[in-house]
């Protein structure tokens, strides 16, 4: 796919597209998490949230295949970052989620916090 077509896709992600992805509490928070610590490993989101790799990488395909996050492979670990392609409008939505809402992220951020060896390069 063209580098437009992947530019315009992301500017185009319909209110009621993003809104059925964060009504899923997982995903929702996974987001935010995300934008908190700017990119996570996979591993890193299943100790956040205390789920196996399997259902976090669900719920991040779900994320991904609307191009709001993005994805860099090291090794056999993804990692996951905000796309920097999206609209404003979703980054404000984001923005005020976050800011009224930090109960969603607090202990995610506390499992990450106590996550003994975090990963610097890639996940063990």
């Amino acid at each position: 796919m063209p580098k437009s077509e992947i530019r315009q896709k992301a500017a185009h992600i319909s209110p009621g597209a993003l809104f059925r992805a964060f009504s899923d509490e997982l995903r929702l928070a996974a987001m935010l998490l995300i934008r908190d610590q700017q990119e996570l490993c996979v591993c890193e989101l299943t100790e956040a949230f205390g789920v196996s790799q399997p259902k976090v990488s669900r719920h991040l395909a779900i994320l991904r295949d609307l191009e709001l996050v993005e994805t860099e492979r090291r090794g056999q670990w993804i990692y996951y970052c905000l796309n920097p392609r999206l609209p404003a409008w979703i980054l404000r939505v984001l923005d005020e989620t976050a800011q009224n809402n930090g109960v969603l992220i607090e202990t995610p951020l506390a499992q990450l916090r106590a996550m003994a060896e975090r990963p610097t390069v890639q996940c063990p």
